[in-house]
């Protein structure tokens, strides 16, 4: 949907999905992700922040910081011949509408919205803000959740 809702251009655009579901959470995940990417064949790995981030377990707060991922990686023993491309922390600009690099500098005019939340919303049949994702993208994993949630009934 992505591809026919103009959101990437599809005469350069080749998406593929690589399949992995989280199991171990924290560092240990990170790691896990990029090596199955070097046995995949891989030689760049774009990561933002910890793929499976915690809660703290006492405090309103992630365990780790949005760069851990970044961090844990650059340390790893046997992950030098994985490129490891940092990507910028992105959220939604309530400003502009639409999903942005995050500015401290303006940081009150962005709404983080976890892949928990969007998930969320996706159950419910609740819209994101709009520009969040593609209309079309979006009306997949509204399908496939909603999906998910007549099978539990």
């Amino acid at each position: 949907k992505v591809l026919d809702d103009g959101v990437v251009d599809p005469e350069t655009t080749v998406l593929a999905i690589f399949p992995s579901p989280m199991h171990y959470a924290g560092p240990t995940e990170v790691q896990w992700h990029a090596k199955a990417r070097i046995n995949a064949g891989s030689d760049f790995y774009i990561v933002g922040r910890d793929p499976a981030g915690m809660p703290h377990p006492t405090e309103d707060r992630d365990l780790y910081d949005p760069d851990h991922g970044k961090k844990v990686l650059s340390m790893a023993p046997g992950l030098q011949r994985l490129n490891i491309l940092p990507f910028k922390m992105a959220a939604y600009d309530t400003v502009s509408k639409k999903m942005a690099f995050f500015d401290p500098d303006r940081a009150e005019d962005f709404l983080f919205i976890s892949g928990t939340k969007m998930r969320a919303y996706a159950r419910n049949g609740e819209d994101p803000p709009d520009g969040f994702m593609s209309p079309g993208g979006w009306q997949v994993l509204v399908r496939y959740y909603q999906s998910l949630r007549a099978e539990d009934s």
